[in-house]
């Protein structure tokens, strides 16, 4: 009797840790799925926000280039400053409305640089190409713009307002040994 009696209470015990460690085990997987689960939501929830960060940030950058067009004379001096001193035959190309704007009120230093302003459509508002001797420094409001969303993660083309989705092509830059990005997303020869 004693002996199936302690036997008895042996295998109860084993049944007891057995179901313990079965119970456990379902609990751990049933946290782990929450916890995935929970991970994804909040993963979502981030690009979301991040979605509509970047639509509110183009907004803010539509409003400002439309109310303060002369923010293009801080672009193209900012661009001109990041060539190197020895460039030569420096062009810098602006949206015609902002080519008028500089050359009427522009305080740019183009004499000591030896640079000229060029009228070209293609570049958008808001933005500049400075081409030399050495290469170009693209500060067009497509390059910047995707430079800041790649920063956040996002592959996103700037749009203007009446656009879809920019076509226009990176534009392949050469420079000379020592290249570096700035804050402002130009890269420095």
């Amino acid at each position: 009797y004693k002996d199936g009696y302690r036997d008895g209470l042996v295998a109860l015990d084993g049944f007891k840790q057995s179901y313990a460690a079965q119970v456990t085990a379902q609990v751990a997987a049933v946290a782990a799925a929450f916890r995935a689960q929970l991970d994804a939501m909040e993963q979502q929830l981030a690009q979301g926000l991040s979605k509509v960060a970047m639509e509110i940030a183009r907004q803010a950058v539509r409003s400002e280039l439309s109310t303060r067009p002369a923010l293009i004379e801080a672009v193209a001096q900012e661009a001109l400053n990041a060539l190197v001193h020895s460039a030569r035959h420096i062009r810098v190309r602006l949206h015609p409305d902002d080519h008028q704007l500089l050359t009427q009120q522009g305080q740019l230093d183009l004499d000591s640089r030896g640079a000229r302003l060029v009228s070209d459509p293609e570049v958008s508002r808001g933005g500049c190409i400075v081409e030399s001797d050495i290469g170009l420094i693209d500060a067009s409001i497509e390059t910047r713009w995707r430079r800041a969303a790649a920063a956040l993660g996002h592959d996103s083309a700037w749009q203007a307002d009446s656009e879809t989705a920019s076509t226009t092509e990176d534009t392949q830059t050469v420079y000379a040994a020592g290249d570096g990005v700035d804050q402002f997303g130009f890269r420095h020869c």
